[in-house]
C-alpha cells in the first residue's frame, strides 16, 4: 500500500487524521496562518518524511496555486536518521521531483480567475450562464450591464478562495 503521512496543528495533535496516518508531522501552532496555511513548512514536511507526492486536502492550500508549484519544484528526499542513533533526521535529494495530487498550478490558477475560468469553460464549448466577461467599473456600469443580462443577476468578485490566512 502507500503510506500516508499527515500534517498537524499542535491543537490538532490527537486528531483523527493524525492517528490514522503511517506518519505525521507538526507543521506549527494552531493559528492556520502558521501552520496550515505555511508553504513553506508543509513543504518541509513533504521534504522531511521523503513523500512522493502531496494531496492538499480540501480547503485551507487545496485552491492555491503557489503552494500547487511550490510542491512541483520539490524534490523527492531519501530521510535517513543519518548514523542510526535515533537523532535529528537528515535528507538527501533523491532526483525525483513530488508529485502534486491534484490540478496542475497553472489549472488552479485559472480556475481561481472567475473571468478567465469562464473564458476557458467558452472556448470548450462548455455551456455557461450569460454573464459580463469584464471588469466593473461602478455602480452604474453594473445596473447597465445587470439590464443588458435581465434579472436576476447574481454579482461575484472575480477571484477568491484559495486558502487565504
Amino acid at each position: 500500500g502507500v503510506r500516508t503521512v499527515a500534517v498537524y496543528s499542535t491543537a490538532d495533535a490527537r486528531s483523527p487524521h493524525v492517528s490514522a496516518a503511517d506518519e505525521a508531522v507538526c507543521v506549527g501552532p494552531p493559528a492556520s496562518g502558521s501552520s496550515y496555511l505555511d508553504v513553506g513548512r508543509v513543504c518541509r514536511a513533504a521534504e522531511l518524511t521523503g513523500a512522493d507526492g502531496v494531496h492538499p486536502g480540501y480547503g485551507f492550500l487545496s485552491e492555491n496555486a503557489d503552494f500547487a508549484r511550490a510542491v512541483e519544484g520539490l524534490d523527492v528526499t531519501d530521510p535517513t536518521d543519518g548514523d542510526g542513533d535515533g537523532g535529528p533526521r537528515t535528507a538527501a535529494k533523491s532526483g525525483r521531483k513530488v508529485r502534486f495530487v491534484g490540478p496542475s498550478s497553472s489549472a488552479i490558477a485559472a480556475m481561481g480567475d472567475k473571468i478567465q475560468s469562464k473564458l476557458i469553460a467558452e472556448a470548450a464549448d462548455v455551456t455557461t450562464i450569460p454573464g459580463h466577461d469584464g471588469a466593473v467599473d461602478s455602480a452604474e456600469h453594473a445596473v447597465e450591464i445587470a439590464r443588458g443580462i435581465g434579472y436576476p443577476v447574481m454579482i461575484k468578485a472575480s477571484s477568491g478562495g484559495g486558502g487565504r490566512a
